[in-house]
C-alpha cells in the first residue's frame, strides 16, 4: 500500500471507543482553546478582508464572530484566519506550528452542514490531529528548517483527514482526500509577520475540505501522490530528509493530542518567544525591576528558533508578534503582554522602542538536548546600579508534554478572548458547552452562540 492508503486504512478503523478519556479532554481543551482565539481573531483585518473576498454566498457555517451564515468553504478558510492571525493559537511538539487551527475550522463549517454531533466532531479532531502530527515526525525538523510553514503544508493533511472522517468516507476516497492535500500543500515562512501567514491556514482549512468533498464525489488522485519521486516527501523535502517509517511507526498508542499533547500559549505572540517572555517577566516581578533601571537586556534562544524571532525592527503588528525584542521590551515596559500590545501602532510606542535597543539577542552555543526541547531561554538583565539578574527556563508555562494547562488559565484566556467580540453570557454559554462537548446531539447548538448579536458590532 502507499502512504496514503495506508494513513486512511488508520483513518476509517479508528472508533469512538479508541479515545481514551485523556484524550476526549485534551480534544476539548483544544477546541475552547481555537474558539477563544478565532473569536478575538475575527475582528483583526486579515479575517475581515479574507470576508470581503470570499464570503459573499450563504449558507449553513457560521463565521464566528459574526451574524450571518455562508457556504462550508468560505467559513473554514475565514475562521481558519481568525484562528491563526493572533498567533495565541496552540502548538505541538512535533508538528513544528500550530495543530488546531487548520483542523479546527474545517471540521466546524462542515459540521454545522451535516447537524454532526460534539462526539462525532471531537473524533474526526483527533484523527486529523494525528495524521498531521505523524506526517510531521517524517519530516521535521527539515521540513520546518527548509522554509514551509508547516502549520500549512501539514495541517492541511489533518483537515482532509478530519473531514474525510467526519464524512464517513471510505478507505479509498479518504487517500485520495490525502492525496489531493498534497497538491494544496502551501506556505512559506517568508510571509511570517504579514497576513499571509493566517492566510495559509484559512486555505489549509479549506482546502483540506475541500479535499475531502471532491473525494466523496468520485474526484480521483494518484495513491503515491506523497512518496512519488515527484510527490510531496521529495519535492518539500528531498530525498534522505523524510521517513516514511517514522510516520508509520505509531497510531493513537497514545495519540498525539494525549502526548505530546497541546500547548497553550499565555501570550499572543510566536511561540518561539514565549519562554522568553516567561523569563523576563520572573526577573521583573521579582525583582521589581523598572524599564529606567535597565541598562541592557540579553537573551539566549536556540537557533532555530532565533532564526524568525530576530527582528530589531518589526514593520508592523503583525510582524511585532514575532519579534522578539519587541515582546521583551514590551515585557518590561508593561509587566504583561496582551492582546492590546499588537493593535494598531502599539508597537511604535516610544517607552517600548527605547528598550528595544537595549535588548541583544542571540542563539545558544550549544544545540538543543532534542528535537522537541529547543523552547528553553536564558535572559540576563542588567541594571544601572551594577547588578545581573539571571533565570533560564527550558519550556514556557502551558507547553509541558502531557500535562495539561491548568483550568482556570485556559478559562481565563478564553474569556478574556471570546469577550473581544461575545456578550458575557454568550462567553458563558460557550464554555459551557464546550465542557461537555461529547454529550451536545448538534454542533449547531454551540455555534449558534459563536455569532455576535447585532448589538455588538
Amino acid at each position: 500500500m502507499t502512504l496514503a492508503e495506508e494513513l486512511a486504512q488508520r483513518i476509517v478503523a479508528t472508533r469512538h471507543a479508541d479515545l481514551t478519556p485523556q484524550a476526549v479532554d485534551y480534544a476539548k481543551i483544544g477546541l475552547l482553546d481555537t474558539l477563544g482565539v478565532a473569536l478575538a481573531g475575527s475582528r483583526e483585518d486579515a479575517s475581515r478582508i479574507g470576508e470581503t473576498i470570499c464570503a459573499s454566498e450563504p449558507g449553513p457555517s457560521t463565521m464566528f464572530g459574526r451574524d450571518r451564515r455562508v457556504n462550508p468553504l468560505a467559513a473554514a478558510f475565514v475562521n481558519g484566519i481568525a484562528a491563526n492571525v493572533l498567533d495565541f493559537d496552540d502548538c505541538t511538539d512535533h508538528l513544528g506550528g500550530h495543530p488546531s487551527a487548520p483542523v479546527l475550522p474545517a471540521l466546524i463549517a462542515l459540521g454545522e452542514k451535516m447537524n454532526a454531533s460534539g462526539r462525532d466532531l471531537l473524533l474526526a479532531y483527533v484523527v486529523g490531529f494525528e495524521v498531521e502530527t505523524q506526517i510531521a515526525k517524517g519530516v521535521n525538523f527539515h521540513h520546518y528548517e527548509k522554509g514551509w510553514h508547516a502549520t500549512a503544508t501539514l495541517g492541511i493533511f489533518g483537515a482532509a483527514a478530519g473531514c474525510a472522517k467526519l464524512l464517513n468516507l471510505d478507505a479509498r476516497q479518504t487517500a485520495i482526500a490525502l492525496s489531493l492535500g498534497a497538491s494544496f500543500s502551501c506556505g512559506l515562512k517568508s510571509n511570517l509577520g504579514s497576513m499571509a501567514k493566517p492566510l495559509h491556514v484559512g486555505h489549509a482549512a479549506r482546502n483540506g475540505l475541500l479535499a475531502a468533498l471532491l473525494a466523496q464525489e468520485g474526484y480521483t488522485a494518484n495513491a503515491d501522490a506523497l512518496e512519488h519521486e515527484q510527490g510531496f516527501l521529495n519535492v518539500y523535502n528531498s530525498e534522505c530528509n523524510y521517513s516514511i517509517a517514522r510516520i508509520l511507526e505509531k497510531w493513537g498508542t497514545p495519540f498525539d493530542i494525549v502526548l505530546p499533547g497541546i500547548s497553550i500559549k499565555q501570550y499572543p505572540c510566536c511561540v518561539s518567544v514565549q519562554s522568553a517572555i516567561d523569563a523576563l517577566l520572573t526577573l521583573v516581578r521579582n525583582h521589581d525591576i523598572k524599564p529606567e533601571q535597565v541598562t541592557r537586556v540579553d537573551t539566549l534562544t536556540y537557533a532555530r528558533r532565533l532564526a524568525h524571532t530576530d527582528r530589531p525592527q518589526p514593520r508592523s503588528s503583525l510582524d511585532a508578534k514575532l519579534s522578539l525584542q519587541y515582546c521583551l521590551a514590551r515585557a518590561l515596559v508593561s509587566r504583561k503582554v496582551v492582546l492590546a500590545h499588537f493593535v494598531g501602532d502599539a508597537y511604535r510606542d516610544a517607552e517600548v522602542q527605547r528598550v528595544m535597543t537595549l535588548v541583544h539577542a542571540a542563539a545558544f552555543a550549544h544545540n538543543a538536548p532534542g528535537d522537541n526541547d529547543d523552547y528553553g531561554a536564558e535572559i540576563r538583565i542588567s541594571t544601572i546600579d551594577g547588578h545581573a539578574y539571571v533565570v533560564s527556563i527550558n519550556r514556557p508555562v502551558g507547553h509541558d508534554p502531557g500535562v495539561p494547562v491548568p483550568a482556570a488559565l485556559l478559562k481565563e484566556k478564553f474569556t478574556r478572548c471570546a469577550r473581544e467580540v461575545l456578550n458575557t453570557d454568550q462567553a458563558a454559554r460557550v464554555y459551557a458547552m464546550t465542557q461537555d462537548f461529547e454529550q451536545l446531539r448538534n454542533i449547531n447548538e454551540l455555534t449558534a452562540q459563536l455569532a455576535v448579536l447585532p448589538s455588538h458590532r
